[in-house]
């Protein structure tokens, strides 16, 4: 079943609207789908955000995306795997992992991989909002 999940959640640097190359990345081998939400609590770590799920009724809103191509999948997610840190240097822990979880879009819900923070959370702060978004606007304004 997880090999046949061709869905990719994104909440940070890979939407729409940061525009940088990994996000042209995305467009050549995926297709949005439309804004979406995970349950999770989302951090400010300074250039990125930090997602944790969550059982509660918490969310962090990003976008979610199919791929055009089934066959190119694997290769394609491997390189934003590169991308992500999940392939960390031996004895050093992965920078994200790269998980299955429920997206919920247009009143419904599907799975999707997720790039879950899998760091320490000591001296992050909470968006409250779920949106990192609403952090760099937060930022620009102070």
């Amino acid at each position: 079943m997880e090999n046949k999940i061709t869905n990719l959640f994104v909440y940070g640097t890979l939407r729409s609207g940061f525009h940088n190359s990994a996000y042209a990345y995305i467009t050549k081998h995926f297709t949005l789908i439309g804004e979406a939400k995970v349950k999770g609590v989302l951090y400010n770590a300074g250039d990125y955000p930090a997602a944790m799920p969550t059982t509660e009724e918490n969310f962090i809103k990003g976008e979610l995306y199919t791929a055009k191509s089934t066959d190119d999948f694997l290769w394609a997610i491997e390189q934003l795997d590169t991308y992500e840190g999940v392939d960390a240097e031996e004895g050093e822990p992965a920078l994200y992992k790269r998980e299955l979880t429920e997206v919920f879009y247009n009143n419904t819900s599907t799975k999707a991989w997720i790039y879950w923070y899998n760091q320490n959370l000591d001296g992050l702060i909470v968006i409250p909002s779920g949106d990192f978004m609403d952090s760099l606007e937060l930022e620009s304004k102070s």
